[in-house]
């Protein structure tokens, strides 16, 4: 029912959403550390976001029936609209430290792989099953990046002599 493009099409909007929330958020912080973490964040999104459309070029037609096609693809935007998962209820004025931060993001990676997921059951042409996990080890990805970086502040921390 839904086509490869259609689903790199949500793929996009929901980077495309996640980069707008952190710009948003940007406004909302005076820490300068978190600011910056914020910015990566955003910039990390429109990177993603261009490696989709990149891939959205390289995909073929996979539905042959236009109105099938169409209609997919209106569920699919329905859904997503401007969704940006966890970050949606997300109050970037009250946090406080970059571990939060980094916390947040990767439940809103998390739960854009479980959008994937989801849409698994609904996925008909072996060739679409396989690109589609090809986006959900690359959103795991971000997944592991993030978290190696949570680590590495976290490790840091408990380094600093207290006094």
């Amino acid at each position: 029912m839904f086509s490869l493009k259609d689903i790199i099409e949500i793929a996009i909007q929901i980077e495309n959403n996640g980069e707008r929330v952190y710009r948003s958020a940007i406004e909302k912080i005076s820490d300068p550390s978190l600011v910056s973490l914020l910015q990566w964040l955003a910039d990390e999104e429109t990177e993603h976001a261009g490696w989709f459309t990149e891939l959205k070029k390289k995909v073929k037609k996979t539905i042959n029936d236009p109105k099938l096609e169409e209609m997919g693809k209106t569920i699919l935007l329905d859904v997503i609209g401007e969704q940006s998962f966890s970050l949606k209820f997300a109050d970037f004025s009250e946090i406080q430290h970059v571990k939060d931060l980094f916390e947040l993001s990767i439940e809103f990676e998390k739960d854009t792989v479980l959008f994937y997921e989801m849409l698994r059951p609904f996925i008909e042409d072996k060739d679409v099953e396989k690109q589609l996990n090809t986006i959900i080890t690359e959103e795991n990805r971000h997944i592991r990046k993030l978290q190696e970086f949570l680590d590495s502040q976290i490790s840091n921390v408990e380094r600093e002599p207290t006094f």
